[in-house]
C-alpha cells in the first residue's frame, strides 16, 4: 500500500488543493521550529552569561511571538485537514455513484451489494483520520525533516552525521511494520464485508427463516463471525501499539546518541553551548515527523483500503468509456424503432446471444419472447449500454452511442423503492414533477389507486409485490412522458400481476404504442404474447467459448 496513492490526486482535485496548502503551511511551521529553537538556545546562553533582563527582552518577545505562529500554523493545518477530508470525501462518493451509473446494472450484478454501499459510506469515513493524522507528518517529513537535517549539518557536522545515519532505521522499521500492517488490516475488511453480507442476509430473509423456524441457527452464525471480526481487529490493535512502541524507541535511542555526543564535545571544550543546545533542540523535531508518520500509520492503511475500493471501481469505469451526458449524442423524432444488428454478447466464456437480429417498429407493441435465461435482459442491458456487446444497436437509425440512454424509458425486473412517497418514487430525478403526467403514469400503469402523496417505505411495507411492481413501471412511464422517450422498455412487468391487472397494464402500453412510441416488453407470459403486435422470438446461443 503506498503512502499516497496518486489515484487520489486524479480523483479527488481537493486533495491536491490540501497538498498545497499544507506544504505551505508545513514550510512555514518548520521556519518556526528552525527559529524557535535558535531563539531559545540564545536566550539561555544569555542567560548563563549573566545578560540582564532588558537585553533578552527582545528575544523572549519574538521567542513568543514564534511560539504563537506555530501554534497558529498547527491549527490551521488541523482545520485544512478537517475540510480538505469532507471535500475529499464528497467528490470520491459522488464520482463513485457515477461510476456506478457508467457501469449499469451488467457490472453491478455478480459483485456484493454490500461492499460497494460499505465502500461508498461507512468505509470512505475512515479518510477523516487518514487526514488528520497521517498527511499532515508525511507533509512535514518532506518538507521539515530535510531542512533541519541541513541546518544541523550547518551548525554541526558530527550531529547531522549521526542523524543522516539513524534516521534511515524507522523507514525501513516502517516498511517491515507496513507490511505485516496491511495483511492484518486487509483481512479485517474482508471479516467486516462478510459479516454485513450475512446481517443482511438475515435481515432479508427473516420472514423465511421464521416461517420454517431455522431463525435461532443464525445467531450463532452471526455471533461466529462477529467473533473473527473482533479478533482480526485486536490484531490491527496489538500491530498498531508494536509499531508505535518501536518507532518510539528507535526515534529516542537516535536522539539520545545525539545527545551524548554534544554533551561529550561539551565537556571537552569542542563545542560551544550555544552551537550545542541548538542542535540538540532541532535534533527531535528532525525525528518527530517521521515517527508521526510510522505511529499513524494504520490511519493510513484504514483510509487507503476504503479509497482503494472506491478508485477500482472508478477505474473500471474509466475503462468503460467515457461519462454519459444528460443530453442524448443524436437527436432523434419522437416515433423511432429501436434495431439489434447482429448483437453478441458474451459473460467471461459464455456466450449469452448470439447474432441476434431484430427490429421494434414504433406504434407498435412488440413482445421479446424466450425461455427463462435466454439472454432477454441481456439484450435490454446492451440496448442500455450496461454490457458490451457485439453489432450495433440503433434507434431511429441513429444514436448508437452513450446518449441513446437519454432515448430509452425503462423499468428491469424487480421493484426498487425509495423512502418517500409514491409521487417521488414514480417522478424520479425530476426536479419539478408534473402533476399530470404522474396522474397519467399512474393510470396506465394500472395503479392509480394510490394516492401521490401516499408514503413508501425503502423495504415497500404496506404495498403488495404487484403494486411494488406497478410502482416501477409507472416510473418509468413517468420518464417516457416527462422526457419524451421514444422507446419503453419494460422486462417481464406482468409477473407479479394477476389476471385483472395484467389486462389494465397491457391497455395502458398500448395507449402509449399508438402515440407512436416503441413498446418493447420482454416476457413469455401468454396474456403478453397475445396482446402483443409483434412477438419476437430469442434462441438459446448455440455455444459457449
Amino acid at each position: 500500500m503506498r503512502p499516497l496513492d496518486p489515484r487520489l490526486l486524479r480523483y479527488a482535485s481537493a486533495s491536491r488543493a490540501f497538498l498545497a496548502l499544507g506544504s505551505l503551511l508545513g514550510l512555514i511551521r518548520t521556519g518556526c521550529i528552525v527559529a524557535f529553537s535558535w531563539l531559545l538556545s540564545q536566550i539561555v546562553v544569555g542567560a548563563i552569561a549573566g545578560e540582564p533582563l532588558d537585553r533578552l527582552m527582545g528575544q523572549v518577545v519574538a521567542l513568543g511571538t514564534v511560539g504563537l505562529l506555530r501554534a497558529v500554523m498547527i491549527w490551521l493545518m488541523e482545520v485544512a485537514s478537517s475540510r480538505g477530508a469532507a471535500r475529499v470525501k464528497s467528490q470520491l462518493r459522488r464520482r463513485l455513484v457515477e461510476g456506478l451509473a457508467r457501469l449499469g446494472p451488467g457490472w453491478l450484478a455478480p459483485r456484493n451489494k454490500v461492499d460497494v454501499v460499505s465502500t461508498a459510506g461507512p468505509a470512505l469515513e475512515s479518510l477523516d483520520g487518514y487526514f488528520s493524522l497521517f498527511l499532515p507528518q508525511l507533509i512535514l517529513t518532506a518538507i521539515a525533516t530535510p531542512v533541519i537535517v541541513v541546518v544541523m549539518f550547518a551548525q554541526d557536522v558530527t550531529s547531522g552525521i549521526i542523524v543522516v545515519v539513524t534516521l534511515p532505521l524507522i523507514p525501513i522499521f516502517m516498511i517491515l511494520i507496513g507490511l505485516a500492517t496491511q495483511t492484518v488490516q486487509r483481512q479485517q475488511w474482508i471479516v467486516l464485508s462478510r459479516l454485513s453480507s450475512r446481517f443482511l442476509d438475515v435481515v432479508e430473509g427473516l420472514a423465511t427463516l421464521k416461517i420454517f423456524g431455522r431463525q435461532n441457527r443464525q445467531i450463532d452464525r452471526i455471533a461466529g463471525v462477529t467473533e473473527d471480526y473482533r479478533l482480526e481487529t485486536m490484531k490491527v490493535l496489538r500491530m498498531s501499539f508494536l509499531s508505535g512502541f518501536a518507532l518510539e524507541l528507535i526515534g529516542s535511542l537516535s536522539v539520545a546518541l545525539v545527545a551524548v555526543s554534544i554533551g561529550l564535545r561539551l565537556v571537552d571544550g569542542h563545542l560551544g553551548l550555544g552551537v550545542g543546545l541548538f542542535v540538540l533542540l532541532l535534533a527531535p523535531e528532525a525525528f518527530l515527523p517521521v515517527r508521526q508518520v510510522g505511529a499513524n500509520y494504520h490511519a493510513a492503511a484504514d483510509g487507503i483500503a476504503a479509497a482503494e475500493g472506491v478508485f477500482e471501481i472508478l477505474d473500471d469505469a474509466d475503462a468503460a468509456g467515457p461519462a454519459r451526458t444528460d443530453a442524448p449524442a443524436t437527436t432523434v423524432p419522437a416515433p423511432a424503432g429501436i434495431r439489434f444488428d447482429e448483437i453478441t454478447i458474451r459473460y467471461d466464456d459464455r456466450v449469452a446471444v448470439e447474432a441476434f437480429s431484430a427490429e421494434a417498429a414504433p406504434g407498435r407493441l412488440t413482445a421479446l419472447s424466450g425461455p427463462s435465461g435466454v439472454g432477454k435482459s441481456s439484450l435490454f442491458a446492451a440496448a442500455l449500454g450496461f454490457v458490451p456487446h457485439e453489432g450495433t444497436i440503433t434507434i431511429g437509425g441513429a444514436a448508437s452511442g452513450p446518449g441513446r440512454l437519454e432515448l430509452i424509458a425503462w423499468a428491469g425486473q424487480g421493484a426498487r423503492l425509495i423512502e418517500g412517497t409514491v409521487a417521488s418514487n414514480v417522478a424520479l430525478g425530476a426536479t419539478h414533477p408534473d402533476a399530470a403526467h404522474l396522474a397519467r403514469a399512474l393510470r396506465l400503469a394500472a395503479i392509480d389507486e394510490l394516492l401521490p402523496q401516499q408514503p413508501v417505505s425503502i423495504t415497500g411495507t404496506g404495498f403488495s409485490g404487484g403494486q411494488a411492481e406497478r410502482l416501477s413501471i409507472a416510473r418509468a412511464i413517468y420518464r417516457a412522458l416527462d422526457r419524451n422517450c421514444p422507446v419503453l422498455l419494460l422486462d417481464e412487468p406482468s409477473a407479479a400481476l394477476d389476471r385483472r391487472s395484467e389486462a389494465a397494464l397491457l391497455d395502458g402500453l398500448r395507449q402509449l404504442a399508438e402515440e407512436g412510441r416503441t413498446v418493447l416488453v420482454a416476457s413469455h407470459r401468454p396474456a403478453v404474447l397475445d396482446a402483443a403486435d409483434d412477438v419476437i422470438l430469442v434462441r438459446e446461443a448455440s455455444h459457449a467459448e
